[in-house]
């Protein structure tokens, strides 16, 4: 089942393949914060900024996640790659 990122009950990503695909997307996208869990861990809990959560949704017609996904991929390829010119 795919997956996508909503913000106040609207849906404001393409459909991905996976829930760990999104979470890369958002993180990539500003949209993830850190929170102190308060408690003996190392590290801080990540979790989305207010308002947005990952959901499973369907894909709209036509829409492949797995292409979105490559798709995404290698628009991150291509950001890095001009980053390190």
């Amino acid at each position: 089942m795919p997956y996508a990122l909503y913000c106040d009950d609207a849906k404001i990503s393409k459909a991905y393949p996976t829930e760990a695909s999104v979470w890369k997307h958002a993180q990539e996208s500003g949209l993830v914060v850190d929170v102190d869990t308060g408690d003996d861990s190392p590290r801080p809990r990540r979790i989305l900024d207010n308002g947005y959560q990952i959901r499973a949704c369907s894909a709209e017609p036509g829409e492949n996640p797995e292409h979105n996904e490559a798709e995404a991929h290698a628009e991150r390829d291509y950001q890095l790659s001009r980053n390190a010119a």
